[in-house]
């Protein structure tokens, strides 16, 4: 039986792909932005109703709210190019920085007119400031980075504060270097990789049993602490997740 409405902005997006069904499975009643019409039955085919609209439309996200009443909002919007092409990723950094300041503004302020109970956002688990490893969530963002790093850290500490002061449950997710389908990557990648359908699972366990804070989420390695996952979510990266296999939501 349905037991909540849960709005997933980026549904069509690698993590969002995956994460749709798992909220289904759990449950919920998923509604799942996409900025393309023509990516609509894509949501409906994972279970999703879509809600075609653009996070930088304020009104129009205020209206789709308005409508659907959601009890919790989950943000894994990018603005990043297929399989981060280096080539595109100059003027992707901008972008991606705008979703994550001016687009955050947008949920957080639709999410708190309707009176939303929680809000799970996707941040980064690479932001870190140069220092002793491996960072947990404690350790200070790399604030005075330079050039595209500068910009992406900034993106980064707007939607983290946003979230985490908006008055609802905040939680945010700071994602290692993501892989496996529709990431551009099938093998892990990265100091701190993670599969995306673990990703995927973390933000589902994040919306049931976070109380609200910051979560590094990744494979272990030695660089990022993921001790607070493990014991406040209960989320471990998935043996299944890295061969090919659905993981266990445990959400039920």
């Amino acid at each position: 039986m349905v037991s909540r409405k849960v709005f997933v902005a980026g549904a069509t997006g690698a993590i969002g792909q995956a994460l749709v069904p798992m909220l289904v499975e759990a449950g919920y009643a998923v509604y799942g932005s996409t900025r393309q019409a023509a990516r609509a039955p894509l949501l409906e085919a994972l279970g999703a109703t879509p809600v075609v609209l653009d996070v930088f439309d304020a009104h129009a996200l205020d209206e789709a709210f308005a409508r659907i009443v959601p009890d919790s909002v989950i943000h894994q919007l990018t603005d990043l190019p297929a399989g981060l092409n280096p080539a595109l990723m100059r003027e992707a950094v901008g972008r991606n920085t705008r979703v994550r300041d001016e687009g955050t503004r947008n949920l957080v302020a639709a999410a708190v007119a309707v009176k939303a109970a929680r809000l799970v956002a996707q941040s980064i688990a690479w932001a870190y400031r140069a220092g002793p490893m491996p960072f947990d969530e404690t350790a200070s963002l790399d604030v005075d980075a330079q050039g595209d790093r500068h910009v992406t850290i900034n993106g980064v500490v707007s939607l983290e504060c946003q979230v985490l002061a908006a008055p609802l449950v905040g939680t945010v997710l700071r994602y290692g270097q993501l892989y496996g389908p529709g990431t551009g990557a099938e093998q892990a990648t990265g100091v701190s990789p993670v599969h995306v359908v673990d990703a995927a699972r973390a933000a589902c366990l994040a919306l049931k049993r976070s109380e609200g804070g910051i979560y590094n989420i990744a494979e272990d390695n030695p660089a990022v602490s993921t001790g607070k996952a493990k014991r406040e979510l209960g989320w471990h990266p998935s043996k299944d997740a890295r061969a090919g296999h659905p993981a266990p939501t445990n959400l039920a």
